[in-house]
């Protein structure tokens, strides 16, 4: 169906439980700052949000490419939800390159909103199309709404006395105000925003304003809708929320374990996609004692990390997977000081620079294993963006109580995805007790020629834990000497023997595996209790939200499925081998071609299957439920969808 302008409808106002809608259009047309300023609104008004940025690769590509086009998704509901949506139900296109990159997400049926004034002859030639789909009855599924997004801007711009070229920059805020009139979102949470933002330019602020008020107008008066929707507030637990993304839940989790720990907390980085934006919250959190460092490369980064850590600092580096290359032989250097440091590694799809705007779940074996000699270390994953707050916290804890570099996995998916945030009560955020060492131990043992009784042993460990002190440099009594080279047990002199070496080899691996005594047993949600279910669908990291949506779905056909995620990937948790060997299958989507599935096998030795996905984008709830229905015997194809809501409350 299209409409124009010129065709007047009937208003009605419609009540929706939920809605999925994608702004796309160049990367310079402000489509990430629009569905930002949308979700946040939304936010506002109640609504439960999930996000998924959509970035372009290339930096610059040229204006109405395909390689250009930057998308931003978000669904709102009046209910919990787990994921940005499998499908757009409504997809904003800022020219045709945008509808071309988009078009194949939309659900069917679904509303395409287009700025007609962007389909002149050149955008569709650039865009690949031989004729406007616009006209040749191409989209004759969808429900088409042409506006002259451009032109109205520009109409607006020149009553403000800007250029041409200057107002056109403000289209994107005639989509948000059209959008926001469609969705009966409020007006004053946007215009305050702008007020604020826009502060230093006057004519900018003025510019975006008329223009996002035209848009709102647009909608009211042109006729050109036969309805727009409301979307009401989410039941949520009661408490003050932020809408916040991974990376500044990440963030601000590290800065809240650094003050339970008493710690400075330290920064050592080398920009990154996707794991810049950490660098650029924590640099502005100087008032907590943080201090960063913007590092000449990644091996200088973890370098000043450890250092820091030598000095009694929390000890932190954040990379992609192109630096944990780079790293690699300094966290081989921190297994073997035993120094806290938290390497935080926000995977993006690889080899080489590989997908840098893209997510992928490609580093837990690099995690696992990406080292030389045998140097095993703790392994957390964060599951939602907020869930990266209390990872970030659990990652500090195990490597200040242990004293050893921790893995912290996120990805390009949860770091600039977004959701409400309930801000926890502070007083439930756990201590963390660094335990400096303060004087040398008096009567050591004599169990070798070495040891001197008094004298500072920096590698005596304590007996529950396996970790050895943390001396600060300058403490009297407390000199030390460290290294690469490896260490003589309990007094941390070099040393070459063999049967040493065996020996700290040995404890080293105690001390990580030792880590699970204090991991609480993984949690199985299963409707007829623990091995009941037929099947058991095994995750870890960002596959949480449609792991936990394809559940759902399953189970609003009546049948039966459970789902254990995973947090802690070494040590696993104690009770996971009877967790797995209790169900009859076992399924692990993941997006890499198998990691978690070889590391459960080889562990412990059950049948677990994989299903794969390394395509940049996360699963949908709808590929997960396909492969739930094929292993419980039903044929996927012929199943009816299970219910028109996407995320089905439990």
């Amino acid at each position: 169906m299209s409409s124009t302008a010129t065709e007047p409808q009937r208003h009605q106002t419609v009540e929706l439980d939920r809605v999925v809608i994608r702004f796309a259009g160049d990367s310079g047309d402000g489509m990430q700052l629009t569905g930002t300023q949308f979700t946040a609104t939304s936010s506002l008004f109640g609504n439960d949000t999930a996000t998924l940025p959509d970035f372009p690769a290339e930096i610059r590509a040229p204006a109405g490419t395909l390689a250009g086009v930057s998308a931003f998704q978000v669904h709102i509901s009046d209910h919990d939800i787990l994921t940005p949506g499998d499908a757009p139900s409504v997809l904003v296109a800022m020219n045709p390159a945008a509808l071309k990159a988009n078009l194949g997400a939309v659900s069917s049926g679904g509303t395409l909103i287009v700025n007609a004034d962007g389909f002149d002859e050149r955008a569709l030639e650039k865009a690949g199309y031989p004729s406007n789909p616009l006209t040749d009855g191409s989209l004759a599924g969808y429900r088409v709404y042409e506006v002259p997004m451009t032109s109205l801007t520009l109409e607006v711009g020149k009553e403000a006395g800007v250029k041409p070229r200057d107002a056109e920059r403000s289209k994107n805020f005639f989509a948000l105000g059209l959008v926001c009139w469609l969705y009966s979102r409020p007006t004053e949470p946007t215009l305050t925003w702008m007020s604020e933002r826009f502060a230093s330019s006057p004519l900018v602020l003025d510019a975006n304003t008329r223009a996002f008020k035209a848009g709102y107008h647009f909608g009211e008066t042109a006729e050109l809708f036969e309805a727009n929707y409301q979307v009401r507030p989410a039941r949520l637990e009661p408490g003050v929320y932020t809408n916040i993304t991974g990376n500044n839940a990440l963030a601000w989790g590290l800065i809240a374990a650094a003050h339970q720990a008493g710690l400075p907390l330290f920064l050592g980085s080398y920009p990154i996609t996707p794991a810049s934006d950490i660098l650029h919250e924590l640099s502005k959190q100087k008032h907590f004692g943080v201090r960063t460092l913007q590092a000449e490369d990644e091996i200088a980064g973890i370098g000043a990390a450890i250092g820091a850590a030598f000095g009694g600092a929390l000890g932190v580096t954040t990379t992609s997977g192109p630096g944990i290359d780079l790293k690699s032989e300094s966290i081989g250097l921190a297994v073997s000081l035993e120094l806290p440091l938290v390497v935080i590694d926000i995977q993006r799809g690889g080899p080489s620079t590989g997908l840098p705007t893209k997510t992928e779940q490609s580093d837990l074996l690099h995690a696992m294993y990406g080292r030389h000699g045998e140097s095993p270390v703790p392994i957390v994953a964060a599951r939602t963006p907020s869930h990266c707050f209390e990872a970030a916290i659990e990652a500090v804890r195990i490597a200040v109580t242990y004293r050893t570099p921790v893995f912290l996995l996120s990805d390009g998916y949860l770091a600039n995805g977004s959701e409400p945030w309930r801000l926890p009560d502070v007083a439930s955020i756990p201590d963390i007790d660094p335990g400096f060492a303060t004087a040398p131990e008096v009567g050591a043992a004599d169990d070798g020629e070495n040891r001197h009784s008094g004298d500072f042993q920096p590698y005596r460990r304590d007996e529950v834990t396996l970790a050895r002190p943390w001396a600060l440099p300058g403490t009297p009594g407390l000199e030390h000497r460290i290294g690469g080279l490896e260490k003589e047990d309990v007094t941390g002199d070099v040393s070459y023997d063999p049967v040493n070496h065996e020996r700290m080899v040995h404890l080293r691996a105690a001390k990580v595996a030792g880590i699970a005594s204090s991991v609480p047993p993984v949690e199985v949600d299963d409707a007829l209790g623990p091995g009941g279910s037929p099947v058991l669908l095994l995750g870890w990291g960002s596959t949480y939200g449609a792991i936990g949506a394809a559940v759902r779905r399953v189970r609003a056909r009546g049948l039966d499925v459970a789902h254990a995620h995973l947090m802690h990937l070494n040590p696993f948790p104690p009770n996971l081998g009877e967790v797995l060997r209790s169900y009859m299958d076992v399924l692990v989507p993941e997006c890499n071609l198998g990691q978690l599935s070889k590391l459960v096998r080889a562990e412990y030795l059950v049948d677990a299957r994989s299903m794969t996905k390394v395509q940049g984008q996360p699963f949908r709830a709808a590929e997960i439920e396909k492969a739930v229905l094929a292993l419980l015997g039903i044929d996927p194809e012929a199943a009816t969808s299970s219910s028109p809501q996407e995320d089905v409350a439990s």
